[in-house]
């Protein structure tokens, strides 16, 4: 079974507070295209404008340290048909995990249901975040990618600091945030992808999160 993990991206739609909306627009319309090609033959090519912090999206370590791997440099290996742990959030804002789990060389996604409220004002606000501690130990315990169903794996105040992003990105631990539909998923024995175009220079970029689970 494939389950499936993104927002769906649309023109105009809002991810984060103050990241302009996609424009999705056209370069060659099928009514232009049948002076291109043979009579009865048509083709559309379509056009996108927009922020790389669209939909669901990959965090690459460049996101974060201008001397990270970009889209382009980190291994597919990483972002790909990893073993995925689903971890359920509980108790307040702050995501404090629980370190008997078993996180090494996993997708670990983190399940606090925020994403019920995509395309509202209140997931722009007050959203569950990963507390630093955590995101220390993930480091430590080489955790191989980290996501989570919220606004941001970091808590967003004005002019805050991100610790969440410059712990895991600094270990090389890429991030996909809103992430959707993880309560679809069993706790672990899944497998998750989630790469993005290797486009050399950037380091975030939306992707197709799914995960396969047998």
């Amino acid at each position: 079974m494939i389950v499936e993990l993104s927002h769906r991206i649309t023109d105009g739609m809002i991810t984060y507070p103050g990241v302009p909306g996609p424009v999705l627009g056209t370069h060659l319309s099928r009514e232009d295209s049948r002076e291109v090609y043979a009579p009865g033959t048509e083709f559309e090519i379509g056009t996108i404008t927009m922020a790389a912090n669209t939909g669901t999206y990959l965090d690459t370590p460049h996101h974060r340290y201008a001397d990270g791997p970009d889209l382009s440099q980190v291994p597919v290996s990483r972002l790909a048909d990893l073993p995925g742990l689903r971890v359920p959030a509980s108790g307040g804002r702050e995501v404090v995990l629980d370190t008997t789990l078993d996180v090494r060389g996993r997708a670990v996604l983190i399940h606090t249901g925020w994403d019920r409220h995509f395309g509202t004002d209140a997931y722009l606000r007050d959203h569950p975040y990963l507390a630093a501690e955590s995101a220390k130990w993930l480091a430590e315990q080489g955790a191989a990618l980290v996501g989570i169903d919220s606004l941001n794996i970091d808590d967003t105040p004005p002019h805050g600091e991100r610790p969440a992003h410059t712990i895991l990105l600094r270990a090389g631990i890429p991030l996909v945030e809103h992430l959707t539909g993880l309560a679809a998923l069993p706790s672990e024995g899944f497998r998750f992808h989630a790469a993005p175009p290797m486009i050399a220079g950037m380091g975030t970029f939306p992707v197709r999160a799914y995960a396969v689970v047998p």
